[in-house]
C-alpha cells in the first residue's frame, strides 16, 4: 500500500500532462471559430502564389459576440462586392473555409457592429 501511495503523484503528473496535450491539440488543431465579414474589393490584393489562391483580402471580422479581429483571406477570385461572409478561423492556420451568407443569417451583435439595419 505504501507503495502505491508513492506512485499516485507520478501518476497524477501523468494524467495532467496527456490532458494538456489533449487539450493544446484540440485548441491547435480542431477548434474553429466562427467570424463574420463584408468583402470590400477595396482591400484586395493581387499576390504571387503557386496554387490557386491569387487573390488575398485583409478585412475585420466579427465573432457571434462582436469581437473584432482582422484577417486574411485568400481567394482564387474577386468576390461580389458587399457580400456577407461566416469564415470557420483555425488558430494555427487561419481562415479554413468560408460561404456567403444572408444579411438576416448575421448575429445581432454583428449586425451592431456593422451598423446593419435591423428587421
Amino acid at each position: 500500500m505504501e507503495e502505491f501511495k508513492e506512485k499516485i503523484p507520478m501518476i497524477i503528473a501523468f494524467v495532467v500532462v496527456i490532458m494538456l496535450i489533449f487539450g493544446a491539440y484540440y485548441i491547435l488543431f480542431v477548434y474553429k471559430d466562427i467570424y463574420y465579414t463584408q468583402i470590400d474589393n477595396t482591400k484586395i490584393e493581387k499576390i504571387a502564389s503557386s496554387d490557386d489562391m491569387k487573390y488575398q483580402y485583409t478585412l475585420i471580422a466579427y465573432d457571434k459576440n462582436g469581437k473584432e479581429k482582422e484577417i486574411q483571406l485568400k481567394t482564387s477570385r474577386e468576390l461580389k462586392e458587399d457580400a456577407y461572409l461566416e469564415l470557420e478561423i483555425m488558430l494555427t492556420r487561419g481562415v479554413v473555409s468560408w460561404k456567403e451568407v444572408e444579411v438576416n443569417e448575421l448575429p445581432d451583435r454583428v449586425k451592431e457592429k456593422t451598423n446593419i439595419k435591423q428587421d
